[in-house]
């Protein structure tokens, strides 16, 4: 029986699903960069995904992600008649059961052994023995941070860092950089996508403050690279001290 055709608009459920269910994927966005040397169709950005390409395929399911795409795309796919599977990731625990959802519907015949090394990561993680406050911007001109309920903020959270805008109303609010100084979090976390923060982008908005620059497939990418997040991203956030 051959596997179903499924199309990926969410780039960190693509390299799941690329690495799990082989043969199923047959259409990724121009933003699904994992694994590396993906061979599939193409079918435009995460926002703007190429309705009738992604048509054309004929797939069985397309997997997609209520933050990372657009409703009025969904809906379009839909109008079409294909299947779209919509997920929500906001905690760890979540991502896990998406995970085991979107893997069940492109067909895997077993557990992939990545996903029990990521449960087994994070179960294994000793309670922080400190909490330090952070400001952790996703984008500049203008600055974002992020908000409440985002996938991000828990890891950070697991991992010791409380962010200090995890009670806004909105998820990734707009706020003055000197509001974002005026907050004082004992660091600023600073990662490289969506907004390609560097050491010499975005550190000196920060003068003063330690700054922890970090992998943000490892900080919101909710797939494989889950299993090596823990021991990243805690060694960059412990760089930020010197």
């Amino acid at each position: 029986m051959s596997p179903p055709r499924v199309v990926c608009l969410v780039p960190s459920l693509t390299e799941a699903v690329a690495l799990s269910a082989p043969g199923a994927l047959v259409g990724a966005t121009d933003w699904c960069t994992h694994p590396a040397g993906l061979d599939v169709v193409r079918v435009g950005g995460t926002k703007n995904p190429k309705i009738d390409t992604i048509t054309a395929l004929a797939p069985d399911v397309v997997i997609a992600n209520e933050e990372e795409n657009r409703e009025p795309d969904l809906a379009a796919l839909r109008a079409a008649g294909l299947r779209v599977l919509v997920t929500e990731v906001r905690t760890l625990p979540q991502a896990f059961a998406e995970l085991d959802r979107v893997l069940t519907a492109c067909g895997t015949a077993a557990r992939p052994r990545w996903l029990d090394e990521a449960e087994a990561a994070w179960e294994a993680l000793p309670a922080p023995r400190e909490r330090r406050t952070a400001v952790v911007p996703v984008w500049r001109r203008p600055w974002m941070v992020l908000g409440r309920d985002t996938f991000a903020g828990d890891l950070l959270s697991r991992l010791g860092v409380h962010h200090l805008y995890a009670g806004h109303p909105e998820r990734y609010p707009r706020l003055p950089l000197e509001h974002l100084r005026a907050a004082r979090p004992d660091l600023v976390v600073l990662p490289d996508e969506p907004y390609r923060f560097t050491a010499d982008d975005g550190p000196e908005a920060f003068a003063g403050l330690p700054c922890a620059l970090v992998s943000g497939r490892h900080l919101t990418w909710y797939g494989p690279s889950l299993a090596e997040a823990p021991t990243v991203l805690g060694r960059a956030l412990r760089a930020a001290r010197r």
